[in-house]
């Protein structure tokens, strides 16, 4: 007894929390217990500081058991807190351990990249990407125009990005018979026109452009107005616009462009809303002779919709001679409610290409008989009158 050594109770509980009497941790206390209830002997643990016998001092490498290898886990993971210090702490975070890891970054970085794949779609990296190349080629001019100042990048990317929700979620423009545009070569597409403001025009250029099966491109025949307005004038010719005249016209078909006119111009623009699908008088048939010219084929097309936008119930003259108009649109809602009256309504389009009319089997000189252009002329726009009345008869509604 001169030989023990005593331990205070106190200074024991102090130095490890697990730690029973008698140098036994709690581990091995519960585990003498279910060895007692179960009529079974408790494994034997090792006493820290104390090796097992017949081990050097080197490791242990499968001397011990599976009690003993769970107490040793279950002692260093209480101890683990207590035994590390700063220094330890700094060098788990510089092994990526810490809270200041790359793990984390990573994550944060994945976390992110989910979201904007939720937000902006799958391929939202490769948009931006070609964004920024766009931005790139605007500030240093690397981009190209034809001698009509038609910019097909910005075209393409900028104004249908912009027409588009317009054309799908506002107006929800049906498109039938596209297939009747020829997937190369010139053609001549000639629509109705209507609903006091040119959005059918454009709704006609978006559909060409995001429908026909083979990329094409409509570029439409502008009234002189179009091209005497500041900021229209200019992103007219950005969307690949020109004048309305026989030698445009000519040179577009040439190179077998797709082109589009709406011979009705103002007159069916501007028409009344009691006059409405009523198709107007075609010109002099100038597009039935360019078409002649060139052997451009004519596509009929009607379109059903762009007349109630804005029911024009009066025309102010005294306005519209003052503002060098030809007409000033009075509807239910302009110019009465200010800005808020030019909101178009959203009524439910319908856009339908007809079985185009073939002129090349004419002679050259047919292009200067008069009395074939005005046949020919009167062909199309019953075509388009017929084809208004069809559809008029199978809507349902003017909204849905």
């Amino acid at each position: 007894m001169g030989d023990a050594k005593v331990i205070p109770f106190d200074d024991d509980r102090d130095r490890s929390r697990g730690a029973a009497p008698g140098g036994q941790s709690r581990t091995g206390q519960r585990a003498r217990r279910r060895g007692a209830r179960t009529g079974q002997s408790a494994p034997l643990t090792t006493v820290p500081g104390q090796q097992d016998p017949g081990e050097g001092d080197g490791p242990r490498r499968g001397g011990a058991g599976p009690s003993e290898a769970a107490a040793d886990r279950h002692g260093s993971e209480q101890g683990a807190g207590a035994e590390q210090g700063p220094g330890d702490a700094d060098g788990a975070e510089s092994r990526g351990e810490g809270p200041a890891s790359g793990g984390e970054d990573a994550a944060a970085e994945s976390t992110l990249g989910g979201l904007a794949t939720r937000l902006l779609g799958d391929d939202w990296e490769d948009r931006a990407a070609r964004g920024l190349a766009f931005l790139r080629r605007r500030v240093t001019g690397e981009y190209e125009v034809d001698d009509f100042g038609y910019d097909r990048e910005l075209t393409d990317q900028v104004l249908m990005s912009l027409l588009r929700p317009v054309f799908e979620k506002y107006f929800r423009v049906e498109v039938r018979g596209i297939e009747n545009i020829p997937a190369d070569g010139a053609a001549l597409v000639v629509a109705n026109h209507s609903g006091t403001l040119p959005l059918d025009g454009l709704m006609l250029q978006v559909a060409v452009h995001d429908h026909h099966p083979a990329d094409r491109r409509l570029r439409l025949l502008g009234a002189d107005l179009v091209f005497v307005l500041p900021l229209v004038n200019e992103l007219a010719r950005k969307a690949g616009h020109t004048l309305a005249c026989a030698e445009d016209a000519q040179t577009l078909l040439g190179r077998g462009e797709v082109v589009g006119v709406m011979p009705e111009g103002f007159k069916g623009l501007g028409k009344p809303f009691a006059d409405r699908y009523k198709l107007q008088r075609f010109g002099r048939g100038g597009f039935v002779s360019t078409a002649l010219r060139t052997g451009a084929p004519i596509v009929p097309c009607s379109i059903v919709g762009a007349e109630e936008i804005y029911p024009m119930i009066g025309n102010s003259r005294t306005l519209a001679r003052l503002f060098g108009f030809p007409y000033f649109p009075l509807t239910p809602t302009f110019p009465w409610l200010g800005p808020l009256g030019a909101v178009p309504l959203p009524t439910k389009w319908t856009i339908q290409f007809g079985e185009p009319l073939p002129t090349d089997d004419y002679p050259p000189e047919a292009a200067d008989d008069p009395m074939l252009m005005f046949n020919l002329t009167d062909q199309v726009r019953e075509t388009i009158q017929h084809t208004l009345y069809k559809l008029l008869v199978r809507r349902r509604s003017v909204f849905f």
